[in-house]
């Protein structure tokens, strides 16, 4: 990502352009120095770093402790404070609220019902690819505060309108802020064909990534 040193270890999701779309949402935010900024999922604390280049006082979780320690790792290459917490999404920060939430959990539809293992853990979301964007969904209305604001990241395979309407269920008011679209990578294109018996791929191979932007009212 310009501008940022990143050291990323085997199994810890690298930044690509789903990253880049969220930063640039990000800057869009104007975060106020000592805004609260939390980031679900950090991967490699990119993100985490970024906001705290941009002022927030910012806390990182993920449930992968080689991302843990890639996100610290990260913070201190890039000369920022990020304090990083292990644990599976809100649970490490159960009764705080935050200004912004930030989150690029993993959304690819996965070959089968079976929970993700090794590497595949960075972006593999269940047979709709919908298994953790729901939690996060459900979850972040419980963290934001009033006029607090989600960033989410996901691609159109995973659902945008089921992701909206989720959240406009749980009292959020949401929108689609970035988009962007590009050729199916390696892990799209060896699972083109259950894509297509799954009605989640047509005979398209692009993908489209887009950022939802959802307020607490």
């Amino acid at each position: 990502m310009p501008g940022l040193r990143c050291w990323v270890p085997r199994g810890v999701y690298r930044p690509q352009t789903d990253s880049q779309l969220l930063r640039r949402a990000l800057h869009r935010e104007r975060i106020a120095h000592g805004s609260d900024v939390l980031d679900l999922g950090t991967g490699s604390g990119v993100l985490a770093v970024e906001a705290a280049r941009l002022g927030g006082r910012v806390v990182a979780v993920d449930i992968s402790w080689r991302a843990v320690l890639a996100a610290r790792c990260n913070a201190l290459l890039n000369g920022q404070s990020v304090r990083v917490r292990h644990g599976d999404l809100t649970s490490p920060v159960r009764g705080r609220r935050f200004d912004l939430v930030v989150a690029n959990p993993p959304y690819v539809p996965a070959p089968g019902d079976s929970p993700p293992r090794g590497v595949a853990r960075a972006w593999d979301a269940g047979r709709d690819g919908r298994l953790l964007v729901d939690r996060v969904c459900d979850a972040v209305p419980h963290v934001l505060r009033s006029a607090g604001t989600l960033l989410l990241v996901h691609s159109h395979l995973c659902g945008v309108d089921r992701t909206l309407e989720r959240l406009a269920g749980a009292g959020l008011r949401a929108d689609v802020v970035e988009r962007a679209r590009l050729p199916f990578g390696p892990v799209l294109r060896s699972r083109l064909g259950r894509l297509r018996e799954r009605g989640l791929a047509t005979g398209d191979t692009v993908e489209e990534l887009v950022v939802i932007r959802a307020e607490h009212p």
